[in-house]
């Protein structure tokens, strides 16, 4: 299976693509991979008093609903932080999010605990979401929220919303939402819109793919 502007990455001897939506999609298990999506932190911060526009929380789950149209995956595994906080959850948000579920009742999403999603508390049933605590064991894999090394598995994880600064001739820079491979753990970039990235700093041998202008690719490490 080939998509637009993904990459191809060999992870845990199986196939994963990385796509520039900010997911990673197992083909042969028909299972699609997103982490931090944080779902009504334009709320949260509003009733804490911060002046934020509301609309990230509905764009976010726009393109999450294209990317499953895109890709008709069997699954959706969200690793961790699918709400941001329990402010977050108002009556319009959580009704609204009910309503996206319907469009996409066929695949099964699982929900790997996040710091966030602690907090939050549990989901209402109308989510229609199955949550479970980390490491969530499937396959070769131990997917979890915090992309800490452990014994079951390959670690697919979150958390730290990985990103890395780029620097041209002109000594320009720019940031840019990352994937991140090293021996053990794989962390994933991001999805949420109102979201922003941690610098990371990859050694030698670890694999950094960049998200820009609708392609990822290979960044380049040097010592």
């Amino acid at each position: 299976m080939s998509v637009l502007g993904s990459w191809e990455i060999c992870v845990a001897g199986e196939k994963l693509l990385a796509l520039p939506e900010k997911a990673l999609l197992w083909p042969s298990e028909s299972t699609l991979f997103v982490a931090d999506v944080h779902l009504g932190k334009d709320a949260s911060f509003q009733a804490a008093g911060i002046p934020i526009p509301l609309g990230p929380t509905s764009e976010t789950l726009g393109r999450l609903s294209e990317l499953l149209f895109k890709t008709k995956p069997r699954r959706l595994i969200l690793l961790g932080d699918l709400w941001h906080a329990k402010a977050g959850r108002t009556i319009g948000l959580v009704r609204e999010f009910a309503d996206w579920r319907i469009l996409h009742q066929e695949v099964e999403i699982v929900l790997v605990e996040g710091n966030h999603d602690a907090k939050a508390g549990p989901l209402p049933e109308s989510a229609d979401v199955i949550e479970v605590k980390e490491p969530y064991v499937v396959g070769p894999f131990a997917l979890k929220h915090y992309p800490d090394p452990c014994p079951e598995g390959y670690v697919l994880g979150g958390h730290i919303h990985p990103g890395v600064v780029l620097t041209g001739r002109g000594r320009q820079s720019m940031s840019f939402p990352c994937f991140w491979f090293c021996d053990d753990f794989g962390v994933l970039p991001a999805f949420g819109s109102f979201t922003g990235c941690g610098k990371i700093t990859p050694c030698v041998g670890q694999q950094v793919l960049i998200v820009a202008e609708g392609q990822v690719t290979p960044a380049r490490i040097s010592d």
